[in-house]
């Protein structure tokens, strides 16, 4: 199906002087990396019809003037229903592209399974900009997650400000379970350096720490796609890294961009290739967190 792109050269990011063009032309290119991380989750689409510099808006149901061939898919919310879209072809791709979708946000699970998620994340949201500070927060929760607690942990720059540290799940679990192994994870990090590290949303509650965000981690709540378009100047894009990238001085957050992400696929395999492979039940780990939770409380308590 060929889709008609309309307004090919409307600006979109005006100070970098990308157009509605250049976004479609990336989101053609990068289908068959992205697609895979779309395929069956509902999604939120991040729209911006006139370009970034003016407000963009979420959305969550399906429009009503939505050709009938793009699929669509009836999920239960609080009082109700949300008719998500679910974009597993390339068609669908660019066709919400041509709507003036910039970013897609995905659930953390799968259609078959709704309420038992496939990927937990945190979400490092740095103080002050400062991504040396992101960094050393996802190596922390890398050593907690793999060394101590035996899960696979992946990374990925967000496009925005931060990174996503993102263990694979075997949909064994529930969204309460997981959100509360989550928090478990993140309070353990905050007690051995509380100086260094909260879980505390409001800002006012941060103090300079850095925001070990687990708060995705619940039903019909998202994350954005891998290799998604941020709507910032410049065009970043949500890029799966490999943990040793992690020593570059030069990264950060929107090091990649739809002008550059293509060399890097040519010189790298996706790093997130085998993602599904690696995903388990998190009891084991359960059991090993609630061990050190309790150790550390003991400690408190002898120190008193």
């Amino acid at each position: 199906m060929e889709i008609k792109i309309t307004h090919r050269d409307k600006l979109l990011f005006p100070d970098t002087a990308i157009t509605k063009g250049n976004l479609v032309d990336y989101y053609e290119r990068i289908a068959g990396h992205i697609l895979p991380y779309l395929k069956d989750r509902p999604l939120t689409l991040h729209r911006f019809p006139s370009g970034i510099i003016k407000d963009g808006f979420f959305q969550k149901n399906a429009s009503a003037y939505f050709p009938n061939w793009i699929k669509t898919a009836r999920v239960k919310k609080k009082n109700g229903w949300v008719n998500h879209v679910i974009c597993n072809t390339v068609d669908t791709l660019i066709y919400l592209v041509n709507q003036g979708t910039i970013t897609f946000h995905i659930t953390l699970s799968r259609m078959n399974k709704l309420e038992f998620p496939d990927k937990l994340i945190f979400d490092l949201d740095p103080p002050k900009n400062n991504f040396y500070d992101v960094v050393k927060g996802a190596r922390t929760l890398r050593e907690l997650l793999e060394n101590r607690l035996g899960m696979t942990t992946f990374l990925m720059t967000t496009g925005s400000k931060g990174l996503h540290v993102v263990i694979p799940l075997n949909c064994t679990e529930n969204f309460y379970e997981v959100r509360d192994f989550a928090k478990k994870a993140g309070t353990y990090i905050c007690l051995n350096d509380p100086g260094k590290y909260t879980i505390a949303m409001p800002k006012n509650q941060r103090k300079g720490r850095l925001l070990l965000d687990y708060m995705r981690n619940a039903y019909a709540q998202t994350g954005v796609c891998p290799f998604s378009v941020r709507a910032i100047e410049g065009a970043p894009v949500a890029t799966p890294l490999h943990w040793d990238e992690l020593n570059s001085s030069v990264l950060h957050a929107q090091t990649y961009t739809i002008h550059n992400v293509f060399k890097r696929l040519g010189e790298i395999e996706d790093p997130w290739k085998h993602f599904e492979k690696h995903g388990k039940s998190i009891a084991n780990a359960k059991t090993k967190l609630e061990e050190l939770l309790e150790e550390q409380t003991q400690a408190e308590l002898n120190q008193r």
